[in-house]
C-alpha cells in the first residue's frame, strides 16, 4: 500500500523534476498579442496549454459539413489529447506545478486520513446510503452522455455554435476521462470501504482492480463536464453554480454511500476538472468567443440575488 501511495504522490509532483517552458509557448504568446487577443481570449483556461485544432470548425458552423461530421475527427483527437494528459508531467509549464502540489498534496493528506475518517463517520442510516446512493447516479455515464447529446442537438436544432460545442467538448471530455480513470483503477486496485474490513488498501480489492475505489469515477466525469460547461458559460453565475453544485452533490453522496474514501472523490475531482480545463483550452474554437447564443439570450433574464 506504501510502496503504490508513494508512486501515486510521486506521479503527481514529477512535473517538480521536468517543469520547463514548453517550446513554441511564447511563439504563441507573442503571436496572440500580435493579432490583439487578450489573455481572455486564450480561452480562459487555467492550465497553461497551448491551443490545437477546435472540435468545432468554422466549416462545421451551421450545418455546413454534415450535423455528425465533428464526430469523425474524435477518435484523432482523443487519441492526442491521451497522448498530452499521459506525458503532461514532462512539458508541464512552471506556472502550472503549484496545481499539481495542490492535487498531490491534498490527495496524500486524505489517503493518510481515510482510514481515520470512515472508522469515525457521521451518523447514517440504510436511508441516508439510499439517498446517497440515488444522487450518485446523476453523475453515471447513462446520465451524462445524454445531457452531452442534448446541447450538441439542441443547439444544432437552434443553429447555437457554443451550444454544439458544449456538446462535442463533453463528448470528447468524457471519454478521456473514462481512459484515464480506468488506467488509474488498474494500476491502484484500491478497496471501497464496504470492502476488507474498510481499510482502504491498494492492491486490495477482492472484486478486482477494474473495481478500484481509487479514483472516482463518477466523482472524475461530472467534475469535467461541470469544467466544460462553466467554461463556456462564465459571464452568467448561474452556468458554474449550477454545474459546480451539481459534481459536488454527486461527489459527497458517493462517500455517503459508502462507495469512496474522500480521498478517492477528491482526486477524481481535481483530475476530472483538469482534464475538462485541459480539453477546453485545446479545442474551443476563438471564433465563437462573444457570440450571442440562444442559451445566453435566455441566461441573461435569470438573477441570482439580484446579481
Amino acid at each position: 500500500m506504501r510502496l503504490v501511495c508513494f508512486i501515486l504522490i510521486a506521479f503527481m509532483l514529477v512535473p517538480l523534476l521536468h517543469a520547463e517552458e514548453r517550446p513554441g509557448t511564447s511563439a504563441v504568446a507573442s503571436a496572440d498579442q500580435a493579432n490583439g487577443l487578450q489573455s481572455s481570449a486564450r480561452n480562459n483556461a487555467v492550465l497553461d496549454v497551448t491551443p490545437g485544432s477546435p472540435v468545432l470548425k468554422n466549416r462545421d458552423f451551421y450545418d455546413q459539413s454534415g450535423i455528425l461530421h465533428p464526430f469523425v475527427r474524435m477518435p484523432r483527437y482523443v487519441l492526442a489529447d491521451q497522448r498530452r494528459i499521459w506525458t503532461s508531467p514532462f512539458h508541464t509549464s512552471r506556472s502550472d506545478i503549484k496545481w499539481w502540489i495542490l492535487m498531490g498534496g491534498a490527495t496524500g493528506a486524505l489517503i493518510a486520513a481515510d482510514k481515520s475518517i470512515e472508522t469515525n463517520p457521521p451518523r447514517a442510516n440504510n436511508t441516508f446510503v439510499s439517498v446517497s446512493t440515488g444522487a450518485s447516479r446523476v453523475g453515471a455515464a447513462y446520465t451524462l452522455i445524454p445531457v452531452s447529446a442534448a446541447f450538441y442537438f439542441l443547439g444544432s436544432g437552434t443553429h447555437d455554435e457554443p451550444m454544439r460545442e458544449t456538446g462535442l467538448l463533453s463528448f470528447e471530455t468524457l471519454i478521456d476521462t473514462a481512459i484515464t480513470g480506468e488506467v488509474l483503477k488498474m494500476v491502484a486496485g484500491r478497496a471501497r470501504p464496504y470492502q476488507n474490513d474498510g481499510k482502504g488498501r491498494f492492491e486490495d480489492n477482492p472484486s478486482g482492480r477494474w473495481s478500484s475505489g481509487f479514483p472516482s469515477g463518477h466523482a472524475m466525469s461530472t467534475w469535467a463536464l461541470a469544467s466544460i460547461v462553466a467554461h463556456e458559460y462564465p459571464r452568467h453565475r448561474l452556468v458554474p453554480l449550477a454545474a459546480y453544485g451539481l459534481a459536488l452533490t454527486v461527489s459527497v453522496a458517493r462517500v455517503g454511500a459508502r462507495q469512496h474514501f474522500p480521498s478517492d472523490v477528491v482526486a477524481g475531482s481535481a483530475i476530472g476538472w483538469f482534464i475538462g480545463d485541459f480539453v477546453y483550452a485545446r479545442r474551443h474554437n476563438r471564433e465563437l468567443a462573444g457570440r450571442r447564443n440562444v442559451a445566453e439570450t435566455i441566461l441573461e433574464h435569470i438573477r441570482i440575488g439580484g446579481v
